[in-house]
């Protein structure tokens, strides 16, 4: 019998990192087509969930809960609607959630929320409403047994006066029921690190998922991180110098930038991620595919 190559199926271990993406409700058709087309392209990677942002007030309700619907009842993936209660009676909140439960949403993201007047002004409760995040989460589990998620800073939250005040607040969230931590997006694993360590000492003990944020536009990314207390580092800076009439190769280095973030976070422990898309696909797909996500087709192999 002479030897001859052959052709034979081997099946891809799947990979041991997961990931949840985050979309914002649009506010136009072609956003809409946009957001559609998003979903559709990161919908094989097998996210364990996807969230729907909320505006501020329930500004976007009616969006947001169109855009969850569709998630539902077109696709197999797990949508997760945010909530915040920031302007809205207690009244009025319980009633969005209780139309989720009937929905078929089993998971809900309760967020406090930004201030009516934007980040930066003062933030006043609504007399009737939820004061807090953690009195909403409190509220959701009463209503119904919600799978949810919370909140979590690890550079501290703009308005915190100290990291005691910001341990203390995530505290009550998880004391009110809070299922699992999403933090808001860094660039900085050791700050990380630093912010499981002041949780773990508080005898917080729920999972904790890191917020990613794949770089689009760093001019853009810098006036936001500004206001949300997100720090960049001067390596980041360097690294997006000079690009920016050069989106070709903004991707690349935004890709490249958000995989050493998340290998390095891997190589820490970590395997689970909260990718912020903005609404694409590109560089979310190319970072969840390189770090061996989704479903993957048997290959045939020459041996």
């Amino acid at each position: 019998m002479t030897d001859s190559l052959h052709r034979r199926s081997h099946e891809v271990a799947p990979s041991p990192i997961t990931a949840s993406f985050e979309f914002f409700p649009p506010n136009s058709d072609k956003m809409a087509e946009t957001l559609w087309s998003t979903v559709e392209r990161l919908a094989p990677l097998s996210p364990s969930f996807v969230s729907v942002t909320y505006g501020a007030g329930g500004s976007t309700r009616e969006r947001t809960h169109k855009t969850v619907e569709r998630i539902l009842s077109q696709t197999e993936l797990a949508p997760a609607a945010h909530l915040t209660c920031v302007g809205s009676p207690r009244e009025y909140v319980d009633s969005i959630v209780a139309d989720y439960w009937n929905l078929g949403v089993r998971h809900l993201v309760a967020l406090r929320g930004d201030p009516l007047d934007g980040i930066g002004s003062r933030y006043v409760p609504h007399e009737n409403g939820y004061a807090y995040a953690s009195d909403l989460v409190a509220g959701v589990k009463k209503i119904a047994d919600f799978d949810v998620s919370v909140s979590g800073y690890p550079e501290k939250h703009p308005e915190s006066g100290s990291w005691q005040s910001e341990i203390d607040n995530l505290k009550r969230k998880v004391d009110a029921g809070a299922d699992r931590i999403i933090t808001q997006y860094f660039f900085d694993n050791d700050m990380f690190d630093a912010y499981l360590d002041r949780i773990a000492a508080a005898g917080i003990d729920i999972p904790v998922i890191p917020g990613i944020l794949p770089i689009h536009n760093f001019e853009q990314t810098m006036v936001f991180s500004a206001k949300c207390g997100t720090s960049i580092p001067q390596w980041l800076a360097r690294r997006f110098s000079g690009l920016a009439n050069d989106p070709e190769t903004r991707k690349l280095v935004g890709v490249s930038v958000a995989c050493e973030q998340v290998m390095d976070l891997v190589d820490r422990g970590i395997s689970d991620f909260h990718f912020y898309t903005m609404n694409r696909a590109d560089l979310t797909y190319a970072i969840c595919h390189m770090l061996g996500m989704g479903k993957r087709q048997s290959e045939e192999l020459a041996a």
